[in-house]
């Protein structure tokens, strides 16, 4: 049979990917899926527990952070008048 020039360039193994092929048992395949599966679960729990740890310490820092506004409004909030209309301090 005749081939071109053409047909041997592009039959080039330089340009032509090869790829490589395989061949497992059934039980190798379930064993590779089990353990990718299992690789996938230790990632989701790690993740999970790294989500939780961070949102844990962002709670704390707003918790602290609206404590301190409490208190900052509690300095500036207006002083109490008594029934005499005089002025009482907070800090009393």
């Amino acid at each position: 049979m005749y081939t071109s020039l053409f047909d041997t360039f592009f039959s080039d193994s330089f340009i032509t990917p090869h790829r490589t092929i395989y061949v497992v048992s059934d039980s190798q395949l379930e064993e590779l899926k089990q353990k990718q599966n299992q690789k996938e679960l230790n990632k989701l729990v790690e993740s999970r527990k790294r989500l939780e740890a961070n949102y844990q310490s962002r709670i704390k820092i707003l918790d602290e952070r609206e404590h301190e506004l409490q208190e900052e409004l509690k300095v500036f909030a207006p002083a109490e008048k008594n029934n005499d209309g005089i002025k009482l301090s907070s800090s009393s």
